[in-house]
């Protein structure tokens, strides 16, 4: 789709009267406008004049340049990218968006999207153009941020159609790249947790036995105080912390809440507060040296990075640590204790993006399976076969399967 800034001309050719208008459009290859003309075929010489096929091209023009069904041109070719997103995309979604996650997704989309594509036109942008951009972001960025921005890319000319700005969505068979590259689904064994534990100081064992044991995100680890703390068995979760900023809200609806500890880790964690340097109601648990909120990132590079060279693995966060003990429990709980012990909205995320095959259990699982096919079948009257637990007793008479 192009923009036009003129009527365009008609010509007879034969028996056919061929209608002619200039456009702009994207070069594919060079990411620039250029000017290109195209053809429509309007209809015999003998079924219109001159004038009806000049009104037949401007009807054409219009629908390829943008209008919807009641005729209304419905913008000027002038709109860009950057001009809708910013103007009419952000503010529309600004109330569905909480102020950090709002500065995340922008930011994004000023990166992935605006900055190739902000200041081209919107009616110039095609599904070649957007399909190709996302299979270069395939080559470069992780699968997440991919998907990403094809969410992005749908949901904005979703927007511009919904508002009327475009009448055919360049966006609807945009397809996820194949090449993506493989998400690190990396799980630690129960061996590996233990030394890690081993290798750490009162503070950093009893932050990552409550951090493994409670699923805890480090935006609810953090923002724990020793008010939350009931010196016995539960730890409550109140508020959260991201970026050092305190939240009264949590990254879902089911992250706030009453964390159950087990008297082991309350008797860990009670004697952290007979040494830490400040136990008071509002302090925080595991603070920075200033008695502040800890960064995450810090942490990551001071404790965890050094800790996973130990453990001779290439790295160490606490999704890992979440994931780890999402797949561990498998065989502990069913899916929706594990959801509810990571405290996630949905079931699928926890089964899906959290628990990973363990290749002990299927192998196990498959050996079970040998097991049952094998089982001999025991001989009975006649020609039937009467398989081991496949009777029942009805009145003393054995029933065959």
């Amino acid at each position: 789709m192009g923009k036009s800034h003129q009527a365009g001309w008609v010509v007879l050719r034969g028996k056919q009267w061929y209608g002619y208008f200039r456009r702009h459009v994207l070069d594919p290859t060079t990411q620039k406008e250029r000017a290109d003309t195209s053809c429509i075929k309007l209809g015999l010489k003998s079924q219109m004049t001159r004038s009806a096929a000049r009104e037949a091209l401007r009807t054409e023009i219009t629908k390829r340049t943008g209008q919807n069904l009641g005729g209304r041109v419905l913008n000027d070719s002038s709109v860009t990218l950057a001009w809708f997103v910013r103007n009419r995309y952000f503010p529309l979604r600004q109330g569905d968006w909480r102020p950090e996650t709002a500065k995340e997704k922008k930011s994004q989309i000023e990166l992935d999207l605006l900055a190739k594509f902000g200041e081209i036109a919107l009616d110039s942008l095609d599904r070649f153009v957007l399909q190709t951009h996302l299979n270069d972001l395939a080559d470069r960025f992780s699968q997440d941020r991919v998907k990403q921005a094809r969410s992005y890319m749908k949901s904005i000319f979703d927007e511009a159609i919904e508002q009327e700005f475009l009448m055919r969505d360049p966006t609807r068979k945009l397809k996820i790249p194949k090449n993506l590259r493989p998400k690190d689904k990396r799980v630690l064994s129960w061996e590996q947790l233990r030394s890690m534990l081993e290798q750490t100081g009162r503070r950093d064992r009893v932050l990552l036995m409550l951090d493994i044991t409670g699923a805890l995100r480090p935006s609810e680890l953090f923002g724990l105080r020793w008010k939350s703390f009931d010196n016995h068995n539960t730890l409550s979760i109140t508020e959260t912390v991201y970026r050092r900023q305190i939240r009264p809200f949590g990254k879902t609806k089911k992250s706030l809440g009453d964390i159950h500890l087990p008297d082991g880790l309350a008797a860990e964690l009670l004697q952290w507060k007979r040494e830490c340097p400040n136990a008071s109601p509002d302090a925080f648990i595991f603070p920075n040296q200033e008695g502040g909120v800890m960064d995450t990132g810090n942490y990551r590079n001071r404790v965890l990075n050094p800790l996973a060279e130990k453990l001779g693995i290439p790295k160490l966060n606490f999704q890992i640590l979440r994931r780890t003990i999402a797949t561990r429990a498998q065989k502990m709980g069913s899916v929706k204790d594990i959801q509810a012990h990571l405290r996630h909205a949905k079931a699928d995320t926890t089964a899906n993006e959290y628990m990973q095959e363990l290749p002990e259990s299927v192998k196990q699982m498959v050996g079970s399976v040998y097991a049952m096919l094998s089982m001999q079948a025991e001989p009975c009257k006649g020609s039937q076969l009467l398989l081991p637990n496949a009777t029942k007793s009805l009145g003393g008479d054995a029933v065959s399967y």
